[in-house]
């Protein structure tokens, strides 16, 4: 690991859409079919309920009394507990390795995720990627979810870092704004060669 005090001193990796893809829509459309899908997405509200249990909501227990609000979509809304594993994955190309090079490195490498508590378990029970880092910032655990700052200043207390000594990645924009509006540095994540190519430039890789 680099000793220049403008280095980053730790690595702080989002999950979905970072590690491993999560994106609902291919499941459901080839199970259920792509019109009755995209009515389950317009009229349920699925997504806004999944969001509550990244803030503290229990998962299955929230995501299947939805199902009484919206009987023509019980066996979807169920699925979505139940199929949960169908709706993540694969690993995005090219993360594993750039974790193994941190470690190999000395860098600690942290996550800080929404996601609920229960089915980050199963998540990470799936894909080994996920049981390698040297501290969890669980937002279901938390019982906050980004952007709210005071996740990102959990993290510091936690860590006992600076937000200069952070570096985050993240697919979302509000996560990376709400990150750098505290120091830390942000990378809005697209794909594994961009950031490799950023970390590399900081002296991390």
């Amino acid at each position: 690991m680099a000793d220049d005090p403008m280095t980053p001193q730790a690595v702080v990796f989002d999950i979905g859409n970072v590690l491993i893809e999560w994106n609902y829509e291919p499941y459901m459309r080839a199970r259920f079919g792509a019109e009755r899908t995209s009515r389950f997405l317009e009229e349920t509200g699925i997504v806004e309920v999944h969001f509550r249990t990244d803030a503290g909501a229990p998962f299955s227990e929230t995501i299947r009394a939805h199902a009484a609000n919206h009987p023509d979509f019980a066996d979807m809304i169920h699925a979505w507990v139940d199929h949960w594993l169908d709706l993540c994955g694969p690993v995005i190309g090219g993360m594993a390795e750039i974790m193994a090079d941190l470690r190999a490195r000395g860098v600690p490498i942290f996550a800080l995720s929404n996601f609920a508590a229960e089915n980050y378990e199963w998540t990470k029970e799936a894909f080994p990627i996920l049981q390698g880092f040297d501290r969890e910032f669980i937002s279901g655990r938390m019982m906050m979810a980004k952007p709210d700052p005071a996740i990102y200043a959990a993290v510091e207390d936690a860590t006992g870092l600076r937000g200069d000594e952070l570096f985050f990645t993240d697919d979302r924009a509000e996560n990376i704004d709400a990150a750098r509006a505290r120091g830390w540095h942000g990378h809005l994540f697209t794909d594994a060669p961009g950031l490799r190519q950023e970390l590399s430039a900081l002296g991390l890789l």
